[in-house]
């Protein structure tokens, strides 16, 4: 089975993000990169399948030429080869999924697997683009996902807290959910086979953001807090500003 898993470079969860000089992009600086929390359950799906089925797991992310410490992360976590589509750019979905497409449509695939959003721009939407330009079956939010003769068989979340269950013929793409799997950690044959692993690279054949970022504005501070006083009398105040200024009771 050839597995690609397709990964993006993000700041952390915890990470403070402010916005860049021009206005509409964040300052990386001091910003720690690693891979998008949810591309990480994509990738253990990957691995997990290749050990059960057999084949290949190969990681693919767009990005600058930093990304290959992403991309060797995912091989020290298991993956077999990774490339990168190089690019300094900060692509929307629409941009990204049409630069991945393009090189998908050079490699072989069975399963494309995605996190189903990512953590900074939220668009939650390149691996359903990606599976339209491909013309291929795709399950979003998923957190259960079996392969078996041919036909994935996946459980995606739905409203109210169900589960739908559906079954594609491969190849198909699959967007991974927090659920789906634990992501393992990497060992030290992992790391070492990490190191060597020549990762292979080429431009980015992107095309011009679909969406246009007019302005970024941080959050507005916290206002100060406000003591009330002590005692029963204060516990009467807290309650009459909650109602009638804050207006959540």
């Amino acid at each position: 089975m050839e597995i690609i898993v397709c990964i993006r470079r993000a700041p952390t969860t915890d990470a403070r993000i402010k916005p860049g000089p021009d206005g509409k992009t964040y300052d990386p600086a001091g910003v720690n990169f690693d891979i998008s929390e949810y591309d990480k359950f994509a990738i253990e799906a990957g691995i997990e399948l290749k050990e059960k089925h057999g084949g290949k797991a190969t990681v693919l992310s767009l990005g600058p030429t930093v990304s290959s410490k992403e991309l060797r992360t995912a091989i020290a976590m298991g993956c077999d080869a990774a490339s990168l589509l190089v690019s300094d750019a900060q692509h929307d979905a629409w941009a990204t999924a049409c630069a991945l497409a393009a090189k998908l449509k050079t490699m072989p695939h069975d399963l494309l697997l995605f996190g189903w959003n990512s953590v900074d721009n939220q668009a939650a939407a390149t691996g359903q683009m990606v599976a339209e330009l491909l013309g291929l079956p795709c399950v979003s939010v998923t957190v259960a996902l079996e392969v078996k003769d041919g036909v994935a068989h996946a459980e995606r979340l739905s409203a109210h807290g169900n589960r739908e269950r559906i079954a594609v013929k491969l190849p198909a793409v699959i967007t991974c959910q927090k659920g789906l799997n634990k992501p393992r950690q990497p060992n030290m044959k992992g790391l070492m086979n990490a190191k060597k692993t020549v990762i292979d690279e080429s431009p980015a054949n992107a095309p011009a953001n679909g969406v246009v970022t007019v302005k970024l504005d941080p959050p507005p501070p916290r206002p100060a807090g406000k003591i009330v006083g002590k005692g029963p009398e204060a516990a009467k105040a807290l309650v009459g500003l909650l109602h009638n200024e804050a207006k959540v009771v």
